[in-house]
């Protein structure tokens, strides 16, 4: 008995779409930061008699643009909209309206993104929001239009379920039709195959964090596996959630099959086409995917995988690096001064390149003077600490960090500073090395890091052994 266990895990990832108003009503979509209850309206509140109004149109357009960003086909049959029935508190109706479902025609289907298939993007409504602890209900999101991506289970390690929605929300972020703010949601699909004894599957429903992902997921296959080698020696098909303060899957209720939500058709919305015209429209205006930028931006510039990584993590990240190259900066030092030090100096403040005015053109002139040698690597990192929130023309601070590298200069400030600090000097006579940086750093500070910091130390290791 060799005791193998072969997970096959697949995902349900819910985001919501960026539209102004809800799905089937006027209602605004930003509820944020508002008291409960009051982005509100008969329609989206279930009320008796209300009608939807026409699907909302941008909504499906975003839909459309997710699925493209996935490489999936879009559908040339009508889209149906079809009532979900379960009965929650956080459904008014009685039913949740959605494009998935029995005898339904996604968007979208047969995808691929970072080598994981998908199955298929849909369409559909949130639900309120049920707090179930004091019974209260909040339905401000309810009606919000929600991206429903599936994938196949060719997940096997909860890692790579991890890395992999890394990838996709960066793929996402380029077409900026999820809102960010508000997160992704997340269904995880999770059997496990123990010594060629294939066990059913089970769904741990609304997982909000990659943390809580991974850690449901590597519970779930211990407690599945578990299960396969015990007792009956199965593992039953149900709906498990899971607990972020124990860390492990709880039971909610037995797994329902597609005929117990009783799908039916919604006789008061209408069939939707995708008019080809427009998806062909939506298609030319998507940008060029992270993937493919990184495998560009190491052919055509040079640089190294993890320089292209950095980079197309963030499309106006990329896009800058691409505007500085525009002006004549070498690519390798381009791409190492913006993933390093930009980098370092937008985390510092807790910006992003998108909250701060940094001129590309004031950034290359940076990186000009410090390739010709007018100033120095330390000035250059001061001045760019001054960039934010708005950069400047740095050729007008050149007179005050203009690089020191006449020899007679810097060896008139280290005989200052040899003379300031004579107990250093002593110390390095008798074999301290580390009292030579010291002098080094001084002289630095002497000059405002303006001095040539290689000319300083050959010329005070000569003024020393003097």
């Amino acid at each position: 008995m060799t005791n193998e266990v072969k997970p096959k895990i697949g995902l349900e990832i819910h985001g919501y779409l960026v539209t102004k108003e809800k799905l089937f009503c006027r209602c605004p979509t930003d509820y944020k930061d508002r008291k409960v209850n009051v982005n509100i309206c008969p329609i989206c509140t279930g009320m008796p008699g209300s009608k939807p109004m026409n699907p909302n149109a941008e909504a499906l357009k975003k839909a459309i643009a997710i699925a493209l960003m996935l490489d999936c086909k879009l559908s040339d049959e009508a889209l149906i909209w079809q009532r979900k029935h379960y009965d929650w508190p956080d459904l008014p109706k009685g039913y949740q309206d959605t494009t998935s479902g029995s005898y339904s025609i996604p968007v979208g289907k047969d995808g691929k993104l970072f080598g994981i298939r998908i199955r298929q993007v849909h369409l559909e409504e949130d639900p309120a929001r049920w707090d179930p602890e004091t019974g209260n209900v909040d339905y401000n999101r309810c009606g919000m239009p929600l991206a429903e991506i599936v994938t196949e289970p060719d997940f096997k390690k909860s890692k790579e379920v991890r890395e992999w929605l890394a990838k996709f929300l960066v793929t996402m972020s380029y077409i900026k039709t999820l809102d960010k703010d508000a997160g992704i949601k997340a269904d995880v699909n999770i059997s496990v195959n123990v010594n060629g004894k294939q066990g059913e599957r089970v769904e741990i429903k609304n997982l909000n964090s990659t943390y809580a992902i991974e850690r449901a997921i590597d519970f779930e296959i211990l407690r599945q596996a578990e299960e396969m080698r015990k007792g009956s020696g199965s593992v039953k098909r149900e709906t498990r959630t899971f607990s972020e303060k124990l860390k492990i899957t709880i039971l909610m209720r037995e797994k329902e099959q597609a005929e117990d939500y009783r799908f039916i058709p919604d006789p008061d919305l209408p069939i939707m086409s995708i008019d080809k015209e427009m998806a062909d429209k939506i298609k030319k205006a998507l940008p060029e995917a992270p993937a493919a930028k990184v495998k560009r931006f190491m052919k055509e510039y040079g640089i190294t995988e993890y320089e292209s990584g950095v980079l197309s993590s963030d499309m106006e990240l990329a896009d800058f690096f691409e505007k500085l190259l525009k002006l004549k900066i070498k690519p390798k030092l381009a791409a190492s001064w913006v993933t390093i030090e930009l980098l370092r100096v937008l985390n510092w403040n807790n910006k992003t390149l998108s909250n701060v005015d940094i001129n590309p053109e004031h950034f290359a002139e940076l990186l000009s003077l410090l390739e010709s040698k007018e100033i120095t690597e330390l000035s250059a990192k001061k001045l760019l600490n001054r960039f934010i929130p708005n950069s400047f023309p740095p050729n007008k601070e050149i007179k005050k960090i203009s690089k020191i590298s006449d020899r007679k200069d810097i060896e008139e400030i280290c005989k200052k500073v040899m003379k300031e600090n004579k107990p250093a000097v002593n110390d390095y006579k008798a074999g301290q090395a580390k009292a030579l940086f010291f002098l080094i750093g001084k002289v630095m500070e002497t000059t405002n890091r303006r001095a040539d910091v290689n000319i300083v130390k050959e010329i005070l290791m000569l003024l020393i052994k003097i």
